[in-house]
């Protein structure tokens, strides 16, 4: 785990969650915000801007301090977690809303961008994404399937 990553959870007290654990996550405790941010890396070494969206992160939740809340979701558990929330490139942050998702913003964006994406997702009015994603093709160098 790259370090500004690790900072998350080390200085900025993010919890790790993962299959068993997103779900009580997600579930806001007495008098925490109901929306959160799913934070899902991929892997830092290949995905450089992983790291730009760990320092943009407490930036956002500072913005909109009391309205969310933010959890890492274990690189284990992405694979597993990646179509319940409908996750198809790395690195997302996904807006929940209680146990649902409500949008997923991927990669690096513009400042301007995440403040008006999560005004706009944290409107009580705002729609829940259906269902799990639909698979896609998967295209690796070994021109193989993934999970062939």
């Amino acid at each position: 785990m790259s370090a500004l990553i690790e900072a998350l959870v080390t200085r900025h007290n993010l919890p790790v969650v993962d299959a068993a654990s997103v779900d009580a996550f997600l579930a806001p405790a007495a008098g925490e915000a109901e929306h959160a941010l799913l934070f899902f890396t991929g892997d830092p070494e290949t995905r450089g801007d992983s790291v730009d969206v760990a320092v943009v992160l407490p930036e956002i939740l500072a913005a909109f301090k009391g309205r969310l809340r933010a959890a890492l979701v274990d690189r284990a558990a992405e694979p597993a977690l990646k179509p319940r929330f409908h996750v198809e490139v790395l690195p997302s942050l996904v807006m929940t809303r209680g146990l649902a998702p409500v949008g997923v913003m991927p990669r690096i964006r513009d400042w301007s961008d995440y403040l008006d994406s999560i005004a706009r997702l944290l409107d009580p009015a705002a729609p829940v994404l259906e269902g799990p994603a639909r698979p896609r093709v998967a295209v690796t160098t070994s021109g193989r399937r993934a999970d062939a």
